[in-house]
């Protein structure tokens, strides 16, 4: 159960979740990021919607130039090749010294050892915010790729994880949970068809940056984006037929939502 502290925060975070949307647009931050194949476009067009600015690139004799000028760094390794793990290298080693704050996506780190080698090499160079669902985070803490069959972290385990790290984390779920061993903030804003769309949670955690860039309380930043995406597939789930639909309605609904309706309608405890 939330500590009163943790539910006062959560009320806090939600009463100026329209406040902190409207920051991130004035900004129009830019967000670089390093994706896997499947995710590219999307993610580029949700930030491009929601406000934000991006670039893609991971060739590895510019990706620096790119990540010493942007204003946040996703790295993404669902689709890691050898070629992509030496520009992630380069791009998080040019976050750093430029004092970027990056995100870590270990997406489906729990399948592959040396996927999972890698990502765990990535949690020695202190990213600010890692997101993944229980499985990956279990896979991470383990350093086991147990696969589909794994046991996930429970809610203390990944505070505690959270704690350890000097980062916060964000486990994806039903109910998504934010964490930076202190505070746990619960994002209840969302719709299955997120669900059943290829590179939504993949664009949503790049989106993380663009409100990492305005806000630095990262707890409110993470958690304030995780709302702001499961209003937009509220508001998108109302009039599509399916996931066919619900992904460009997805996107419209990212460029419509204002501060008032998100405050109205963001859902945390």
């Amino acid at each position: 159960m939330a500590s009163d502290g943790t539910g006062l925060r959560a009320a806090r975070i939600a009463q100026e979740a329209g406040g902190l949307l409207e920051r991130m647009r004035a900004r129009r931050p830019h967000i670089h990021s390093i994706t896997n194949l499947v995710a590219n476009n999307f993610t580029a067009n949700v930030l491009l919607a929601a406000g934000a600015v991006p670039s893609m690139t991971d060739a590895r004799n510019e990706v620096a130039a790119f990540v010493a000028r942007a204003d946040a760094l996703l790295v993404n390794v669902g689709t890691l090749d050898e070629r992509q793990g030496e520009s992630i290298e380069i791009a998080v080693e040019a976050a750093n010294e430029a004092g970027r704050p990056w995100i870590l996506d270990p997406v489906f780190v729990h399948f592959s050892p040396p996927r999972l080698a890698f990502a765990r090499r990535l949690l020695d160079r202190r990213p600010a915010v890692l997101r993944g669902n229980a499985q990956e985070l279990a896979a991470l803490v383990s350093g086991e790729a147990a696969g589909q069959q794994a046991q996930g972290l429970d809610d203390e385990a990944v505070a505690g994880f959270a704690a350890r790290q000097g980062a916060t984390v964000a486990r994806s779920g039903a109910v998504d949970l934010v964490t930076d061993g202190d505070a746990r903030v619960r994002v209840a804003n969302g719709h299955p068809y997120m669900a059943q769309v290829t590179a939504v949670g993949c664009a949503v955690t790049a989106l993380m940056g663009g409100f990492l860039t305005v806000e630095k309380d990262a707890v409110a930043a993470v958690a304030t984006t995780l709302a702001f995406a499961g209003v937009a597939g509220e508001i998108a789930a109302e009039k599509a037929a399916g996931p066919g639909t619900f992904q460009p309605l997805f996107l419209d609904a990212f460029n419509a939502i204002d501060a008032a309706t998100l405050t109205e309608r963001t859902r945390l405890s």
